[in-house]
């Protein structure tokens, strides 16, 4: 009787002990099943946990076989990536300088598994050694709301720069205000403020994104502007929802100062003697881009012998004509005839002809008669349409705190 009981208890523990086990085994499995993996840490779209890498640039003279084949990369291989690349990127264009990465394997041969090189700071080549193909990728470009306000002391990008902020946002303003402002005009006690995007790579800032709201006071008068987008088409419009975009820029170029202004009774710096002067002369470096003010046709490209140098002469309508001359060079591809859209690149500052020095003698003709170019009148641009407005008037609404001091 006490061996069958035993044998019984015996069976019973072992039963117990079996089902134990077997739930252990199912909350293991399950456990599992449900628990995800972790995920690999990816960088320039390559998991490099199992990886070691250096940052180095581009020396010298230094290319792609030279880097290849220091690590090891025989050039059978280093031909084949060359060849892949093709249509991708021209690896005779690595740039001295630019940063590059070499991802290694963490055994003791710590052999090359990937190149990458940083083509800008956004865009990147990756040369792959196990499969010899080659890709490019862009990194993310994160966008960052900011809200800059200064008063000017001497310039606009000595303002921003006292800011800490990226000069870059100066040439911004001066593209939205082309139209309604001369920004080498503007005086002491000017201010501004402005709502903008910074485009950020990696924590580091690499220039600016949309601008979507600005005050400008210039001269105790506020210069506002709305960026609106109607008809699939985003662009700056006034406080009455007028557009900021006219028939003509203020100037054809970003000049340093204006070096001599219209007359009918000049003294002449190189012929010494007093002559009409029925133009406007912009100082600027030798390069500097000069842009047609509006749309037109290039009637005239060439030489002037008798002291305007290489010059373009633009028509715009059955009124305004305007000509643009003592050029370095014309843009690519310049030729007469060609259409030309506002803001199209026609040539660069010189000081061809009879000029002391680089600057634009910019000149400005209407019904063939010359006018004073400061005192041309530009109509504006279509406004906000009537179906629009209601919507505009949100948007103005909720970035009205621009304006206000």
């Amino acid at each position: 009787m006490n061996i069958r009981f035993t044998l019984i208890l015996l069976l019973l523990t072992i039963s117990f002990l079996a089902c134990e086990n077997d739930q252990e085994l199912k909350e293991k499995t399950a456990k599992q099943i449900t628990t995800p993996s972790a995920k690999p840490t990816l960088r320039y779209e390559i998991a490099i946990d199992s990886l070691d890498f250096q940052q180095k640039k581009i020396g010298r003279n230094e290319n792609l076989s030279d880097i290849l084949n220091d690590k090891g990369i025989s050039y059978q291989k280093i031909y084949t990536l060359v060849e892949n690349a093709e249509g991708i990127f021209d690896v005779r264009k690595i740039r001295k300088g630019n940063p590059y990465y070499l991802f290694t394997s963490q055994d003791s041969a710590a052999s090359l598994q990937f190149m990458v090189y940083e083509k800008s700071k956004v865009e990147y080549i990756v040369f792959s050694m196990a499969d010899l193909k080659v890709w490019k990728g862009k990194k993310e470009i994160k966008r960052v709301l900011d809200t800059v306000s200064a008063t000017i002391t001497s310039s606009l990008w000595m303002a921003l720069y006292e800011q800490g902020q990226n000069p870059a946002l100066a040439d911004e303003l001066a593209d939205i205000y082309s139209w309604t402002i001369d920004f080498f005009g503007i005086q002491k006690g000017d201010y501004f403020k402005v709502y903008f995007e910074h485009l950020v790579v990696e924590d580091d800032t690499i220039g600016i994104g949309q601008i979507f709201a600005a005050n400008f006071n210039h001269a105790n008068h506020n210069y506002q502007a709305y960026y609106y987008v109607q008809d699939s088409i985003g662009e700056f419009f006034d406080e009455e929802g007028g557009s900021l975009r006219k028939t003509f820029l203020k100037a054809p170029l970003r000049f340093k100062r204006i070096s001599s202004k219209f007359s009918h009774n000049r003294y002449h710096p190189v012929l010494k003697i007093y002559r009409p002067h029925h133009g406007i002369d912009y100082a600027a470096a030798t390069g500097t881009p000069v842009y047609t003010i509006g749309d037109g046709k290039v009637i005239k490209k060439g030489y002037q012998k008798r002291g305007g140098g290489n010059y373009v002469k633009i028509k715009h309508n059955s009124t305004y004509t305007t000509v643009y001359m003592h050029l370095n060079g014309f843009a690519k591809g310049l030729h007469t005839g060609q259409h030309l859209k506002q803001g199209d690149l026609i040539g660069y500052v010189g000081a061809t002809g009879l000029a002391t020095g680089p600057h634009l003698d910019f000149r400005v003709y209407k019904n063939g008669s010359p006018i004073n170019p400061l005192k041309m009148k530009s109509t504006p641009a279509k406004p906000v349409k009537d179906g629009n407005i209601a919507d505009f008037g949100k948007l103005k609404e909720s970035l009205i705190w621009i304006v206000d001091n």
